[in-house]
Formats: structure tokens, sequence, C-alpha cells
């Protein structure tokens, strides 16, 4: 069994994720990073590769290719508060979920790790 079966599969993954756009979505720094017309591809995208790196379906390459997310996130200002506000979005989420403590401290650790490499820039 993967992580990802192990927590419940994709359910776990969009909960997750469309936990974590709602405080996005209340973000004076975040929200403008995701065009409206775009968002739900946002959060599509966001699902598809968190499922594939955690041992879910290869969707998210079969459709984007690699996911290269330094690249992806180039276009963005990713400073540290860009980052620590992404992180405290992200760990909303995760208490949403109610995983036992090694698997939220399992998906932490990535998540944390994550966000830290995708910092571009220390510019406000």
């Amino acid at each position: 069994m993967t992580f990802y079966d192990d927590i419940g599969g994709r359910p776990v993954f969009e909960k997750l994720v469309r936990e974590f756009y709602i405080g996005v979505g209340a973000d004076p720094v975040l929200r403008p990073m995701y065009p409206d017309e775009d968002l739900e591809g946002a959060i599509q995208r966001l699902t598809g590769f968190l499922e594939q790196y955690w041992g879910g379906p290869g969707t998210y390459s079969e459709v984007r290719g690699h996911p290269r997310l330094r690249m992806r996130h180039q276009p963005f200002k990713v400073n540290p508060d860009a980052r620590d506000r992404w992180l405290l979005h992200m760990r909303a989420a995760v208490d949403s979920l109610q995983l036992s403590p090694l698997d939220d401290q399992t998906l932490w650790d990535y998540l944390e790790r994550a966000a830290h490499a995708m910092v571009n820039t220390f510019e406000e």
C-alpha cells in the first residue's frame, strides 16, 4: 500500500487542496497569484500532483509532463512571506484531515520542504 492509499486516496487529497484554497481565497498576498478563470485548474493541478507524488495515479505527468515545480513557480514572486502564508493555509488544511500523527507528520514534512524550495526571491 502507498501513502496515498493509506490515508484514503483521492478524496483525502481533494479535501486537502480545497481546504487549502479556502485560506488562499482570503489571503491578500496569495490570492492574486491565482486568476479567477484558472482557480479550478489550479485546484486540479495541485490535487493531481500531490496524489501522484504520494503513490496515486500518474495523471498529472500524463497531462502536464514532468512537474518541474521550481520552473512552474518562477513567474510568481515567492518570497518568505508568501511561503509562510502558503504554509499557514496548508497547515490548516492538513489539520482538517485529522490524520494519524505519523501520517500527519509525513505529509507535513514534505509540504514544508517543498514550500521552502519554492522561494525564488527575498524581495518584498
